[in-house]
C-alpha cells in the first residue's frame, strides 16, 4: 500500500487555479505569517519581528518590516511549486490597530505597499479581533457568539453576538489601562516592594524575589534608587514590568498574602471585562476563551480568573479556543478574496 501523501508536499492542481492566502498575527514581541490554500490547508509559516503602535516614531517602519520579513520567511518554507505564486489576498491582525480609526486606515495603506496587494484584497485590524475569529471559527455566513479575554504584556477583551456585532473592553495602553495584564501585575508588585522598603508595609519575601529578579541586592541601601532609575529607562518599558509577573504569581502560589491580593485584584478585573462585553452585546451565558501569555502560563492568575468569572458570569463556560489569531486572519483573508470583508 502506498504511503499517504505528505500535506507539506502538496502542489497546486493543474486543473484548478491555485489560490494563496496569507494571515498575519503581528504582536509586540514577534509577527507570524501563515500561508494557506483557499480551502484552509496550511502550507507554511514564518516569523518576523514585532510591531509597535503606528503613532510611535518608528511605528510605520517596524510594521512594514514585520510583514515583509515574516512573509519572506514563510515563502521560503513553501513547497517548491508554490513559491513563485502571488498572494490572492491577505489579512493582518496587529497590536494597536483600532477598528474604524485613522490608525487602521494608515495600517491598510502600509500593508498594501509592503505586501504589494490592492487594498480591496487586504484587511488590517486589531489582533484581538483576529484572535476572536480564530477562537470561535465558523463557516461562511455563520457567526458564533463568544468572548475572548486576552492577558499578556497588555490586556483586552472583545466579543461578538450571533449577528456579528462586536464590542471591545479595556486595552487602552499600558500607561492608562492595563488592569489584568502581566505589566500591571509586575508593576504593582514592584511598587509594593518599595512601600515595604520604606516602612509603609511589612516586609515579605516579595521584596527580595522581585529585586533579585531585577539583578539587585536586597541588602543594598541604594537598591530603591536604582529601581527608580531603571524603570524610567526607555528600554525597560511595559515588558520590563511584565517580566516580574511570574515572580508575583509564584509568591502567591507559595502563600504570600500580599502577592495573593495582587493576583485576586487583577483576576477580578479580567472577569469584569468579560462581564462588560457580555452586557454591551446582551449575551446570555456566552462562552469565554482565556488567551495570552499571562492567562496561559500564570496558573495562579488563571485559577483566580476562573473563580471571578464564575461569580460575574455564572453560566458562561470557559472554553479552549478553536484556533488562533492566524486562523482568524486567514478567514478574514478568504472573505477579502471573495469581496465580503
Amino acid at each position: 500500500m502506498a504511503a499517504p501523501a505528505d500535506p507539506a508536499e502538496q502542489v497546486p492542481k493543474a486543473q484548478a487555479a491555485p489560490v494563496l492566502l496569507a494571515g498575519f498575527d503581528a504582536g509586540q514581541t514577534h509577527t507570524t505569517c501563515r500561508l494557506a490554500e483557499a480551502n484552509g490547508t496550511v502550507l507554511a509559516e514564518g516569523q518576523g519581528p514585532g510591531v509597535v503602535h503606528l503613532a510611535a516614531p518608528d511605528g510605520p517602519d517596524r510594521f512594514a518590516a514585520a510583514l515583509r520579513e515574516s512573509l519572506r520567511d514563510a515563502r521560503r518554507r513553501l513547497p517548491e511549486a508554490w513559491r513563485a505564486l502571488p498572494m490572492s489576498a491577505a489579512a493582518v491582525g496587529a497590536s494597536g490597530i483600532e477598528a474604524g480609526s485613522p490608525v487602521q486606515a494608515e495600517g491598510l495603506d502600509l500593508a498594501a505597499r509592503a505586501l504589494e496587494l490592492p487594498p480591496a484584497r487586504l484587511a488590517v485590524t486589531g489582533d484581538e479581533r483576529t484572535a476572536l475569529r480564530g477562537a470561535f471559527p465558523a463557516g461562511p455566513g455563520i457567526v458564533v457568539p463568544g468572548i475572548v479575554v486576552i492577558s499578556g504584556t497588555g490586556t483586552i477583551a472583545v466579543g461578538r453576538d450571533g449577528r456579528g456585532r462586536q464590542h471591545r473592553c479595556s486595552g487602552w495602553g499600558w500607561l492608562l489601562d492595563g488592569e489584568g495584564s502581566a505589566m500591571d501585575i509586575g508593576r504593582d508588585g514592584l511598587a509594593l516592594s518599595l512601600r515595604m522598603a520604606d516602612g509603609r508595609e511589612p516586609i515579605s519575601p516579595l521584596l527580595a524575589a522581585l529585586w533579585q529578579g531585577l539583578g539587585l541586592d536586597p541588602a543594598d541601601p541604594q537598591a530603591p534608587q536604582r529601581i527608580k532609575a531603571m524603570v524610567v529607562d526607555p528600554a525597560f518599558g511595559a515588558a520590563g514590568f511584565a517580566r516580574l509577573a511570574p515572580l508575583v504569581n509564584r509568591l502567591a502560589e507559595e502563600g504570600d498574602r500580599q502577592a495573593i491580593v495582587i493576583l485576586e485584584r487583577h483576576a477580578s478585573a479580567l472577569a469584569a471585562m468579560a462581564a462588560a462585553v457580555a452586557a454591551a452585546l446582551d449575551l446570555q451565558a456566552p462562552p469565554v476563551c482565556a488567551l495570552g501569555g499571562a492567562l496561559t502560563h500564570l496558573e495562579g492568575l488563571r485559577r483566580r480568573f476562573e473563580g471571578a468569572l464564575a461569580t460575574v458570569l455564572p453560566h458562561s463556560p470557559l472554553v479552549p479556543p478553536g484556533g488562533d489569531a492566524c486562523l482568524g486572519a486567514l478567514q478574514l483573508a478568504a472573505e477579502c478574496r471573495l469581496g465580503r470583508s
